[in-house]
Parts: structure tokens; sequence; C-alpha cells
């Protein structure tokens, strides 16, 4: 067995912060009372807070009541979205005035968000900012780049995205609330949000988050050891179903991988759940046509890896799956020697 993309560091600790951490606490209340509330105006942020919290006993409960209401309440604005990353790139070269910009749009952005509850990202992480510190928790906005699969980033790339950390017991964690809200959906009749609130991206761990974002500065990724940038930018698309089960891809490291035909490659994942093998699969996309292939599959401990040879010189999307969900996509290019 070749193995290709050996893991090239250590990303993490031991004490890595992510939800596992409460799952001792059941978040059903919490979610409860923010459907509860989800019409409730923005109009007085201490009174929605006060609404959202009152009831609840710990921080990561009133928390999760805030992260789950402006998850199902607020809206994704595209325009909104274009204006920032247009700003966003004529300072791309000038951190201190983008620093300056987001500042002072920030207010702007919140103005809009408390009459019609749509904003962008940055509205996003300024409203998880503001409702915490009214029920007394410490919170950041971070900016820094987002990377999907239809939104592949290079060197040039300006930051296009910004998310939150929050302090809680004592430690520092990392959230999405605009990509745990819905999705854009392009079309033909223009751009349109769709609400579909994700609570994968609520206290994720920081060695899956960083597979998808990049803060600028490197120390709110809350890794002792990071990835560098252009290590961030090699590696293979992650999707969010990975953050719901917490699959956390170790190797191949990049996404463009280039073998000899005949050769092996290993997939391999860890997982803090437990995964039925039979649920783990891969797929092979070339031309427009998709085939499921049978890897080779072995449990180690918390990491599986799927094994598969690839005999056939073309270049292949691997994709790996867990059930029906895409995990995370390879680009595989066989050469014939």
């Amino acid at each position: 067995m070749k193995w290709i993309g050996i893991l090239l560091f250590c990303t993490s600790s031991l004490s890595l912060a992510q939800r596992s951490d409460f799952r001792h606490i059941d978040f059903t209340k919490a979610d409860s009372i923010a459907y509860e509330h989800q019409n409730e105006s923005l109009e007085n942020l201490p009174i929605l807070t006060h609404n959202l919290t009152a009831h609840l006993a710990t921080d990561v409960e009133k928390f999760r009541a805030i992260y789950t209401w402006v998850g199902i309440s607020i809206e994704n604005d595209y325009s909104s979205y274009l204006t920032t990353k247009k700003k966003r790139k004529k300072l791309s070269d000038k951190p201190t005035a983008l620093r300056e910009w987001n500042n002072s749009f920030t207010p702007k952005v919140f103005e809009n968000l408390v009459k019609h509850k749509k904003t962008a990202c940055t509205g996003y992480a300024y409203l998880i900012r503001e409702l915490a510190a009214l029920a007394g928790i410490k919170s950041k906005i971070v900016d820094g780049y987002g990377r999907t699969a239809t939104l592949l980033l290079d060197g040039n790339s300006i930051p296009n995205h910004s998310w939150n950390t929050v302090l809680l017991n004592g430690k520092w964690y990392l959230c999405d609330a605009t990509w745990s809200a819905g999705k854009i959906i392009l079309d033909a009749d223009g751009p349109r949000f769709e609400q579909d609130y994700f609570d994968g991206y609520f206290l994720a761990s920081p060695e899956l988050f960083i597979k998808n974002h990049y803060p600028l500065d490197i120390k709110s990724s809350l890794l002792d050891q990071p990835p560098t940038f252009e290590a961030f930018l090699k590696g293979p698309v992650v999707y969010k179903a990975a953050f719901r089960a917490n699959i956390i891809p170790k190797a191949p490291q990049e996404m463009q991988l280039t073998i000899v035909k005949n050769e092996d490659i290993s997939f391999r994942f860890s997982s803090e759940e437990a995964i039925e093998i039979a649920d783990l699969s891969l797929v092979l996309n070339k031309g427009g046509t998709s085939r499921n292939v049978l890897p080779k599959i072995i449990e180690d401990g918390k990491e599986y890896v799927l094994t598969h040879n690839f005999s056939t010189p073309i270049s292949y999307d691997a994709h790996v799956k867990l059930g029906d969900d895409f995990i995370a996509s390879y680009v595989v290019r066989v050469k014939r020697k």
C-alpha cells in the first residue's frame, strides 16, 4: 500500500475546545426557546437576549439559544455579501484600512439587519457578538477565508468570510452562524437564500474547522500548530456533513493527487463517534459520469482508512461519502508511468 500525503504536522493539542466538551448538556430546551421567539424583533436586543436566556442555567445553553435563534431567524443577504466582497478586494493589501472599514461598516450592516432581518456574514458575526455580550458572554468576530466546493481559493484571493469565537467555561470555541443558517442558491432567477438550519458549525472542532475556515489572525484558529495558508489552500474540499459527524480528514493532505496506474491511495479520517463501515463509500467521477467503487476499509481505533487501487490512467474526482453525504473530495490524476 502506498500512502499519498503523509501527515506533515500536528494540528492541535489534546485539549481542543469543541462541542464534545458539553456532551452532558441537553440543548433541547435552548433550541425550543429559540424557536418560540423566532419571529421576535431585533429592535430591542436586551429584551430579545433576556427572552432567549433568562430561563437557562448555563452559559453554553444561553449561547446555544442565541446561536440557534440567529440561525433560524436571519436571512443571508447576497447583495450585502457582494458589497463586502468588493470592499475587501479593494483593501486586500491594506489590512489596517480593512479593519477600520469593517469597524465602520459593521454598524451600517447592523442597521439593515434590524430593519429587515437580512445580512451577510459580517452581520451574522456582529449579531452573535452583541447578543452574547448582553448575556454576559464574551465573543469575538473573526475575519478570514471560507473555502467550499463552489468557492475555491488561491494565493491571490481576498478575505471573504467572518465567523466567531466564544469564551465558555474559560475556553475559546469556534462557530459559524452564517453557514449554519442555510445557503445561497444561484439560479436563472438570480440569487436566493434557502433557510436550512444546521448546527454542525456550533462549537466545531478546531482541527476540522481549519479545513474550510482560515483566519487572518492565525491565533483565532485555536490550534497550537495551525497549517500554513498554502497548506490550507491545497487541502481537500470538506463538506458540511463532515461537521455533522465530526469526521476529520487526515490524509491525503492535498486535494490534487498524482499517481502511476495500479497504485493505491488510502484516504484516512478520524471520528469521535463510531462509524458503521457499511456507510462509508468512495465515488469516482470522470467526464460527468459517476460510479461507486468498493474500497478496502480498515477501522483503526478512532480512525478509518479507505484504500482503492487506481488502475486506469485518467483523471478522477474522488469523493468520500458517509451514507448519502459527501465528506471530502479529491482530484486524482493517474498517469501511465
